[in-house]
């Protein structure tokens, strides 16, 4: 019996794990906390995004959202007069650059100043993930870009060499609010165990004790801002409002247009190829719901463009986004340089795209690296 319609077809083996995930977000029960279990399906060799053996407690007042290229969980929170929160799990691989060295990005985040590793120490509060004690720290501040009172969550967990982050950043009198229920969440979390490459988000990089190189055609992460890398000199064009881009993004920009419709700039990096042409085509296809194409199509979507740094590849696709179910179109720029490749996306609304679009190249145009 189909779980959701109660009709006699009997689903595919890929369909009932769908149908699993479905009853799970719109099940009977309504109480505070619902909470999910999912494991990947064998038989029909596909993978859930979320991974096999990681589970959680879901506060009511959270609502799932897609994942995304780096997460495995992924959740929005609303509050009064439209205050929003954001909370994301994302493991990666290795040490992850260490406690000290995130915690000061995240404290850059809503404009506050480095700690040292004995201040460190002092902000660390203990609370309990996946059974096994854990360090979170909270940052209250002013985001730089937009200059709105903002707060930050975050917890760092280790385990069988993989770094585990949980954070809930937004809105600075919503997430104090929802700390209570960031703790409750952190202490109903399952870890898995002896995670498997195949179990991780498609752009996920792999597990191997450290390394960031991803499995053949699969586009890899952008490298963090924080890492090291220093941002190229460009001509930001007027109305771009510089934002905090998050840990995999060089640089993010808030383009605003008619009726406060709005689009977003994001400058990341990569080393060697970045996965790919092919590879990062049909990830950003993906993100406005359209199907991959083959290598032999790919000319369809994607057209030389000549700049002062090399030869680039412009994309520009017009979908529906996958986290808002909103029309959207996506432009981006993908260029080989020095060894990485610089990536260059714009997307939102369709008619903001569109007004920015000349700006934008000009932008890209404009980068000295």
């Amino acid at each position: 019996m189909n779980l959701l319609t109660c009709s006699q077809r009997q689903p595919s083996p890929a369909r009932w794990a769908f149908l699993l995930l479905v009853a799970a977000l719109t099940g009977c029960g309504r109480g505070q906390i619902q909470e999910y279990r999912l494991a990947k399906d064998q038989t029909q060799g596909q993978t859930p995004t979320q991974p096999a053996g990681l589970a959680y407690k879901r506060p009511a007042d959270w609502q799932e959202a897609p994942p995304g290229e780096m997460r495995v969980a992924s959740f929005r929170v609303s509050g009064k007069d439209g205050k929003q929160a954001d909370v994301s799990v994302i493991p990666l691989p290795g040490m992850a650059g260490g406690d000290l060295g995130n915690v000061n990005r995240w404290r850059g985040q809503v404009g506050l100043p480095p700690v040292s590793d004995a201040e460190l120490a002092k902000l660390a509060q203990p609370v309990e993930i996946s059974g096994q004690p854990a360090s979170l720290y909270e940052q209250g501040g002013t985001a730089p870009g937009s200059g709105d009172k903002s707060r930050i969550l975050a917890a760092i967990t280790r385990r069988d060499g993989m770094a585990w982050f949980f954070k809930m950043t937004g809105d600075d009198a919503l997430v104090a609010e929802q700390k209570p229920a960031f703790i409750e969440f952190l202490k109903s979390v399952t870890l898995p165990t002896g995670m498997a490459q195949g179990e991780l988000p498609p752009s996920h990089p792999p597990i191997d004790g450290g390394s960031m190189t991803p499995p053949p055609g699969m586009a890899p992460p952008a490298m963090a801002a924080s890492s090291g890398q220093a941002k190229p000199n460009w001509d930001v064009p007027a109305g771009w409002k510089e934002v905090p881009g998050g840990q995999f993004l060089v640089a993010k920009f808030l383009l605003t247009g008619p009726a406060n419709a709005q689009a977003s700039v994001n400058v990341s990096m990569s080393a060697g190829d970045g996965g790919g042409l092919l590879a990062n085509v049909n990830r950003w296809r993906t993100q406005l719901g359209l199907g991959p194409v083959a290598e032999a199509d790919l000319a369809k979507d994607a057209q030389p463009l000549e700049l002062a740094g090399g030869n680039a590849s412009v994309a520009d696709f017009s979908g529906q986004d996958a986290r808002s179910g909103q029309p959207a179109r996506l432009l981006a720029v993908v260029l080989p340089h020095g060894g990485e490749t610089w990536f260059y996306k714009l997307m939102g609304n369709p008619q903001v795209v569109q007004q920015e679009k000349d700006a934008f190249l000009k932008f890209v145009q404009s980068v000295k690296y």
